[in-house]
C-alpha cells in the first residue's frame, strides 16, 4: 500500500511540474561521489581506505578468510599448526590443511576478493591523487599519495602472486571506473616485474620516516622489494637492498624476542612495516585483530574469553625447540630436512590427560627459549595469566592436541586496555608484516646461496644471540640455546648451512602465517611436508615413554608437488572473468 501511495505521488508530481530529469538525480546519504572527494581530505581519505585492508578485514568477505596473519593458507599448511578446534567447525580449513584443494572452497574466495578490492582501492586513490580536479595539493604531495598506493598495490598483488602465482596484475591505466569488463584481463603472464616496479618507484619517493605510525616508508619499499627478489631467487639483487637497510635504516633487533608480540612493542625499533590495529575507539571491535578472532583458548578463564580454539602448534613444531646439550637444533645436513632428529620423540605433553589429572612436566630437557614465547603448554607459565593449565583451554584435545598459540595473546594486567571493552578477542596487538630479524635473516640466505657461509653464520648467530639473552618465559625450565661454533658452516658444507638457516627462519617466525610459502620458496615443500604428514598422524610417545594418539586425520594425507605449490584460483572468479563469453582467467595445473 506504500508503495503505490509513492508512486502515485511521483505520477503527479511529473504531471504539475515542468522540470528536467535532475530534478530527480538526488546523492544518495552518507556516500561519498567524485567530485566531493577530489581534494586533499578526499583523497588522504581514498588512501586511508586502501591501507585499511592490509588487515584483509572490511571487503565485504568473512575477515579470517583473507586476515593478514595467513594463518589459513602459511600457517596449518605448514607443518607448524594444526585447524584446531573440532572436526565439525569451519571443514573447509580441515580440507586446506589435509591439502585436498577445490576451487570452490570460500577461504581462497574471500582471500581473493580481499587482496583485489585492496588493489582496487590502492588505484582508486592513486587515480584522483593525478587528477587535475585536485587543486589543494602540492605536486610533491601528490607524488607521496601515489607511492604509497604504488607500495600498497604492490603487497596486495604480492599476496596474490604467493598464493596462486597465475594471477593479473591490475594497474591503474588497465582499470576503467566507467567499464567493468576493464580488469577481466588474462593471468598468463608473469607479474613479478610489475610488482617490483611498485615497490622500487615507491621507495624511490617515499621518505626515511613518516609522522603518522603504519604508513609506508622508503625502508619498507625497499625491504618489500628485496622479498620479492628472495621469491625469485635473485639473491645478488636482494642482498645489494638488504645490506643498504641493515647499514642506514636505523633499525635493529630490540634485545627480548618476546617484545615483537607485545602491545607495549608496537611499532619498536626491529619493525620496518606493521599493519596497525586500534581498539575502543568507537568502533565495534573490527580495527582490532578481528581476522584472528577464531584463535584463542576455549575457556571463559583464559585470554579471549572463552572461544573459539582454531589455530594450534604442532606437536612437530614443539619438538623443533628442543635442543643439544650445546644449545643447537637438532638438524642434519639435508636441507630439506629429512635429515633432522627433533622429531623422532616428543618433547612430554598432556595428551590425553584431563586437567584435573596430576601432570608434572619435565623441565629438565634443553629447549629453545623462544619454545615459551611462542607456544602455550601445560605446567609453564602463560604470560601473566599463571600456569597453562592444558586440557581446559583446548576445546578437543584429542582432536587438535595440548597447545595454544601466543604470539598474538595479551597480558591479563592489560586486559581492556590492550582489547575491546566488548570483545575481548580484538586487540591492539599490531601485525609486525616486515620486520629487521627477517632482513638479518634473508642476509644469512642470501650468504650461503651466493657461497659464502662464513657470513651467513654470522647472521644466523645475531638471531640465536638474540635468544640466549633475551627474556624468559618460565626460569624453571632448562634453557639452552648458543650462536654456532665459528666455522660450523663452512666445515659442515652448504646444505647443513641452508637448514639451519630454514630451521632458524622457523623458530623466529613459528606461528606468523609466512612458513608455508617459505618451504614452496625453497623448493623442499613436498619432501619437507610429506614427513610432516606420515609423523604427525601417528601415535607419539614421549620422552618419557608415553604413547598417545596425535593428528589422525591427517592419516594417508599427502602434498601433491606441482600442484599443492599453489593454491586454486577461486572457480567463481573464473567464472566472473568472462568476456565475450568465455573466461579470461585460467586455473593452475591439477585442479
Amino acid at each position: 500500500m506504500k508503495k503505490l501511495i509513492i508512486l502515485s505521488i511521483l505520477a503527479t508530481v511529473g504531471l504539475n511540474f515542468s522540470c528536467s530529469d535532475s530534478f530527480f538525480e538526488i546523492a544518495p546519504q552518507g556516500a561519498a561521489n567524485l567530485t566531493s572527494l577530489s581534494n586533499k581530505n578526499g583523497v588522504n581519505a581514498l588512501l586511508v581506505g586502501a591501507y585499511s585492508l592490509l588487515d584483509g578485514v572490511g571487503s565485504g568477505n568473512v575477515g579470517r578468510t583473507s586476515t593478514s596473519s595467513n594463518y589459513v593458507f602459511g600457517g596449518i599448511t605448514s607443518g607448524d599448526a594444526v585447524k584446531g578446534t573440532d572436526a565439525g567447525d569451519q571443514p573447509e580449513q580441515t580440507y586446506i590443511e589435509q591439502f585436498n584443494w577445490l576451487s570452490d572452497n570460500s577461504y581462497f574466495f574471500g582471500k581473493w576478493w580481499g587482496m583485489y578490492d585492496g588493489v582496487a582501492r590502492a588505484n582508486e586513490a592513486m587515480l584522483l591523487a593525478q587528477s587535475a580536479d585536485v587543486k589543494d595539493m602540492t605536486d610533491a604531495e601528490k607524488a607521496q599519495v601515489v607511492a604509497e598506493a604504488k607500495f600498497l598495490r604492490g603487497h596486495f598483488h604480492f599476496e596474490a602472486k604467493k598464493m596462486w602465482n597465475k594471477v593479473p596484475y591490475i594497474s591503474e591505466t588497465v582499470y576503467k571506473r566507467e567499464d567493468p569488463n576493464s580488469t577481466k584481463i588474462p593471468n598468463t603472464a608473469d607479474i613479478w616485474a610489475n610488482i617490483e616496479k611498485d615497490f622500487s618507484d615507491a621507495a624511490a619517493v617515499l621518505p626515511a620516516t613518516q609522522s603518522q605510525k603504519g604508513r609506508a616508508t622508503k625502508w619498507s619499499a625497499m625491504t618489500y622489494l628485496a622479498k620479492a627478489y628472495m621469491f625469485q631467487k635473485k639473491f645478488a639483487a636482494a642482498k645489494t637492498l638488504l645490506e643498504d637497510v641493515y647499514k642506514n635504516s636505523g633499525k635493529k633487533l630490540v634485545p627480548n624476542f618476546h617484545d615483537n608480540f607485545r602491545t607495549t612493542g608496537n611499532n619498536n625499533a626491529e619493525s620496518i612495516f606493521e599493519i596497525q590495529f586500534s581498539v575502543n575507539d568507537g568502533s565495534t571491535g573490527n580495527n582490532g585483530n578481528a581476522g584472528d578472532g577464531l584463535n584463542w583458548p576455549y575457556n571463559a578463564s583464559s585470554p579471549g574469553r572463552g572461544c573459539c580454539g582454531f589455530y594450534l602448534p604442532s606437536q612437530n613444531l614443539v619438538n623443533a625447540f628442543k635442543t643439544t646439550t650445546d644449545g643447537l637444533p637438532m638438524i642434519g645436513e639435508k636441507k630439506d630436512g629429512t635429515a633432522d632428529t627433533y622429531n623422532n620423540v616428543d618433547l612430554p605433553n598432556d595428551q590425553g590427560l584431563a586437567s584435573s589429572v596430576a601432570f608434572n612436566l619435565n623441565k629438565s630437557i634443553p629447549v629453545d627459549p623462544r619454545l615459551d614465547w611462542t607456544v602455550g603448554r601445560r605446567g609453564v607459565n602463560f604470560l601473566d595469566w599463571g600456569i597453562m593449565p592444558g586440557q581446559n583451554w583446548i576445546r578437543d584435545q584429542g582432536y587438535s592436541g595440548p597447545y595454544i598459540g601466543k604470539k598474538w595473546m595479551y597480558y591479563l594486567a592489560e586486559e581492556g586496555s590492550t582489547t575491546h571493552s566488548t570483545s575481548r578477542r580484538s586487540v591492539n596487538n599490531n601485525f609486525r608484516m616486515l620486520k629487521f630479524s627477517s632482513v638479518v635473516l634473508w642476509l644469512a640466505e642470501c650468504e650461503a646461496e651466493l657461497g659464502n657461509l662464513a657470513a651467513a653464520e654470522t647472521y644466523v648467530n645475531m638471531i640465536r644471540s638474540r635468544a640466549k639473552t633475551g627474556s624468559l618465559q618460565d626460569a624453571s625450565v632448562n634453557y639452552v640455546v648458543n650462536p654456532y661454533p665459528a666455522g660450523t658452516f663452512a666445515a659442515k658444507g652448504k646444505d647443513y648451512s641452508m637448514n639451519a638457516i630454514y630451521m632458524e627462519n622457523r623458530l623466529e617466525f613459528a606461528m606468523e602465517g609466512h612458513r608455508f610459502f617459505d618451504l614452496v620458496r625453497w623448493g623442499i615443500a613436498a619432501p619437507y611436508l610429506n614427513k610432516y604428514l606420515a609423523e604427525e598422524s601417528k601415535s607419539g610417545t614421549d620422552m618419557s615413554g608415553r604413547t598417545y594418539n596425535k593428528r589422525l586425520y591427517l592419516v594417508g594425507r599427502t602434498f601433491a608437488a606441482g600442484k599443492n605449490d599453489y593454491f586454486p584460483l577461486p572457480n567463481d572468479e573464473i567464472l566472473n572473468s568472462q568476456k565475450d563469453g568465455k573466461p579470461t582467467l585460467t586455473q593452475n595445473p591439477g585442479y
